[in-house]
């Protein structure tokens, strides 16, 4: 079986009426979390547009507090798992800032909560991969936001 193009989808979803609509949508919102998540995150960010990165940045502070960073071993694979985490929660969002947002905060977590104290190769280049990643993407934004931006960036770094 092949699966049509987006393009391909598009025209299709055209022809519907909008209550096929809201039914294909709801019918899709139940396939994954991620799926209602992204539709909650989407309906929402009119009313509140900083409700994304409310909740986002509430649940890996809860993650990080229940981590284990007493060890190595331990620090590194609780890293791991809350980077595929974040990485997750941060497909819901196509806005730069919240992603950058994000990515620093994570980066300021592995700081505060001493995983970085190990000196975990994994963990160090863990951390300057996300640091890197918020350095790109903010080096796309508009110059005063690339300001603002830049001592979060020089704090981590140094």
């Amino acid at each position: 079986m092949q699966i049509p193009s987006l393009a391909q989808l598009k025209k299709e979803l055209s022809h519907l009426n909008e209550k096929e609509l809201i039914n294909l949508v709801t019918d899709l919102s139940k396939f994954s979390r991620d799926n209602k998540s992204y539709l909650f995150f989407k309906l929402s960010e009119k009313d509140n547009p900083l409700l994304y990165l409310e909740m986002v940045q509430e649940e890996l502070e809860k993650d990080f507090q229940m981590a284990r960073g007493d060890h190595s071993y331990y620090a590194k694979k609780a890293a791991q798992k809350l980077r595929r985490k974040m990485n997750k929660l941060l497909k819901l969002s196509k806005v730069k800032t919240d992603q950058i947002e994000v990515l620093l905060f994570f980066c300021e977590k592995l700081r505060e909560y001493g995983f970085l104290r190990h000196r975990n190769q994994v963990l160090d280049n863990m951390y300057q991969m996300q640091l890197g990643k918020a350095v790109k993407l903010i080096s796309g934004l508009h110059e005063d936001l690339q300001f603002d931006y830049e001592g979060r960036v020089e704090e981590l770094v140094g």
